[in-house]
């Protein structure tokens, strides 16, 4: 039985990384921009699955494991700051944070 080809898993890997960079750079509210980020990851972790099915290698599982790991972490650390700064300025503006000052 044949599976998905190579080339279509990551052309859909492609496309949901575009989709998270363009979310990444266009957006303003630091919720889009962390989802943004978690597509990224995704996307990052569906190429290292697809690699290792057609290699036949445990390889891009491991580290899709660790793809996991990192985005849980930065889930975590991020929303925790996200509370933090709404709590302060009342708003989850990018441009209103790029404004902090020491």
């Amino acid at each position: 039985m044949n599976g998905i080809p190579m080339e279509h898993g990551l052309m859909v890997a492609a496309a949901l990384f575009a989709i998270g960079l363009a979310g990444l750079m266009f957006r303003r509210n630091l919720m889009f921009v962390l989802m943004s980020l978690e597509i990224m990851l995704n996307a990052a972790g569906l190429a290292f699955i697809v690699g290792s099915t057609a290699w036949a290698e445990p390889d891009g599982q491991v580290m899709y494991l660790m793809v996991i790991t990192l985005a849980a972490a930065e889930a975590s650390v991020a929303l925790a700051l996200v509370l933090q700064i709404y709590r302060r300025f009342k708003s989850l503006d990018v441009d209103v944070v790029s404004q902090l000052r020491g």
